[in-house]
């Protein structure tokens, strides 16, 4: 699973890029469970787009204090979600994210794994939903071109498990091209803003019990 973390909040214009790996993977019950908390994937999604910066500029940010924030910026670092940039020193030297996303496995047979897996893309879904429905009030500034483009529906489609994955695999394709966008603002064309686009497709049990 993929996780743009902007939230997760807020994925920007100082995204990791050159040498830097595209994504992190979780895969310790012990990272993915420290990972699972609103205000460290917050902190993962800002540096994402605005880091890096330090634990006093991420309080001003969150509205965290700064002791909080340098705690969970630590266990990040922990974890390699986040590590520490050059300059600075104590609680104003600078963090920055390690990769622009974060994974972790859709399975596993090992049961804490996939036990803190299930926790952390609860604790991501309702992330997300809870910005995405804080996002839909006052939409009234919204400019009318991008009220019509953006999206907001679902469709209950039957599919095989090999044709979801080809399906996923498709979709991300087409969004790779934009990706290098987030990192390089020279590469933003004139009117771009920042879109959020969540990937959510899930095997519906109670979908047929709706339609008896």
């Amino acid at each position: 699973m993929e996780e743009n973390m902007e939230e997760n909040e807020e994925n920007g214009a100082s995204a990791p890029g050159g040498d830097q790996p595209r994504s992190v993977r979780l895969t310790d019950p012990l990272a993915l469970r420290a990972y699972a908390h609103p205000l460290r994937m917050t902190l993962v999604g800002l540096l994402r787009r605005h880091g890096p910066f330090t634990a006093t500029r991420a309080a001003e940010l969150t509205g965290e204090s700064v002791a909080s924030c340098s705690y969970h910026l630590r266990i990040l670092a922990k974890y390699g979600l986040v590590e520490e940039a050059p300059g600075g020193r104590g609680r104003e030297k600078p963090w920055r994210a390690t990769a622009r996303y974060t994974e972790w496995p859709a399975h596993s047979e090992d049961p804490a794994v996939a036990q803190a897996t299930d926790a952390l893309s609860v604790a991501a879904a309702e992330l997300y939903f809870t910005r995405f429905a804080r996002t839909l009030t006052g939409r009234g500034e919204v400019p009318k071109e991008w009220r019509e483009a953006e999206t907001f529906g679902d469709d209950l489609v039957y599919l095989t498990p090999g044709e979801l994955t080809s399906l996923k695999e498709r979709i991300g394709e087409l969004l790779r091209p934009y990706e290098d966008r987030q990192g390089d603002p020279a590469l933003r064309p004139e009117g771009a803003r920042p879109v959020s686009f969540l990937q959510i497709a899930f095997l519906d049990p109670n979908a047929d019990e709706d339609e008896e």
